[in-house]
């Protein structure tokens, strides 16, 4: 069976692993990479080199994403994106495409896809972000799919409330935490001497910006940047760059001054990559910021998150996380209440065994 992946950035690439490469040994499945958004921009580390890399193939490369990322950019993109896909799904047929999460880009592949009548398969619906636009995208290309596959039961009623159908909608958990039993880090040392950490606790950072909050995230950078001038008085601060998302420069230029005006307490990288980046998660003493994967995967690295803002807010959280208001106050008062904790010991509401392999036998089941 022809199968496609589409995929527009690390994270979700990242996410993707564990069913990609147990399909590439399948004879069962025929698959091609359709590689697109900030994996072909050199401003977010050109990620498209790390999908070459894993020895595909087949990959299509799209280029759709504008540089700027103000409002007219992001929607111009969503457009550019929309007339690409539209030329490449008219010549390429496949019997299922996968698609995953609630990315602008990703939602703009499979809206494209509505009149070649493309079967999606769509993991991660259902989910809910309330501090972002992604809400949207991600109720968008849960309507455009036929196979939903959910990360928790909560999500799956919410995909058959927008589906207003029951049948394929399973919840399997969350694929990223796949192989996480079985996960072995980068040795200590050669991790801090590979990205020059030095020997202490550090703490990993990722901000992205609130985009249901465009005329905020200034004064919100400013927030996130004072934060973390105090908290890297008393720890070191790894930070993940943000994604393609609308205003996120405005993050990235006060990161940058960060970096700029205390060299030797912050680590920018554009991109760790998934084996490097869970490697940090498990050496780091906490998380901080407002991404996903505070939300999904710290728990099974026993880890406490500082959730800060209203990104995240609406999804299921496990007992690790200390949500707090985007204020420098606020991000300093939480991170040190939990800089006081030992190793989270409680369960991750997002881990069920085998999600791979339960995907692998569905999609068969349903092709």
């Amino acid at each position: 069976m022809r199968i496609g992946i589409l995929t527009s950035s690390r994270a979700d690439y990242g996410i993707y692993l564990p069913l990609l490469q147990k399909m590439k040994n399948d004879s069962f499945f025929e698959m091609e990479i359709i590689a697109f958004g900030s994996h072909l921009s050199k401003n977010h580390g050109y990620t498209l080199n790390d999908i070459e890399k894993d020895g595909y193939t087949c990959i299509h490369a799209i280029s759709s994403l504008i540089s700027n990322d103000d409002e007219q950019s992001i929607a111009s993109s969503y457009g550019l994106t929309v007339l690409k896909f539209s030329d490449f799904w008219a010549s390429h047929a496949y019997n299922l495409v996968f698609c995953l999460g609630d990315r602008f880009e990703m939602s703009a592949a499979v809206q494209a896809g509505i009149p070649f009548g493309v079967k999606f398969a769509h993991l991660h619906g259902g989910e809910t972000t309330l501090g972002a636009i992604d809400n949207v995208y991600r109720h968008q290309i849960t309507l455009a799919s036929k196979l939903h596959f959910t990360a928790t039961d909560v999500f799956r009623k919410k995909v058959i409330n927008l589906t207003d159908s029951v049948e394929d909608v399973f919840d399997v958990g969350s694929l990223s935490l796949n192989d996480i039993k079985s996960f072995v880090p980068i040795d200590r040392v050669a991790f801090f001497e590979k990205f020059n950490v030095p020997d202490e606790e550090f703490a990993l950072v990722t901000f992205h910006p609130e985009t249901m909050s465009f005329h905020d995230n200034v004064q919100y950078a400013q927030e996130m940047k004072g934060a973390l001038k105090a908290i890297s008085e008393k720890i070191f601060v790894i930070i993940t760059m943000p994604n393609a998302d609308t205003q996120g420069s405005v993050y990235r230029e006060a990161l940058e001054k960060l970096k700029n005006e205390f060299p030797n307490r912050f680590l920018l990288i554009e991109n760790f990559g998934k084996i490097n980046y869970f490697s940090a998660m498990h050496y780091a003493k906490i998380l901080i910021g407002n991404t996903s994967s505070g939300i999904l995967e710290a728990a099974s690295f026993e880890k406490y998150v500082v959730n800060v803002g209203d990104r995240q807010k609406g999804r299921v959280q496990s007992d690790n996380v200390l949500n707090c208001e985007f204020s420098e106050t606020a991000i300093i008062l939480s991170v040190a209440e939990a800089l006081n904790f030992d190793k989270y010991n409680g369960k991750n509401v997002y881990y069920k065994q085998g999600v791979a392999d339960i995907i692998i036998k569905i999609t068969k089941e349903y092709l």
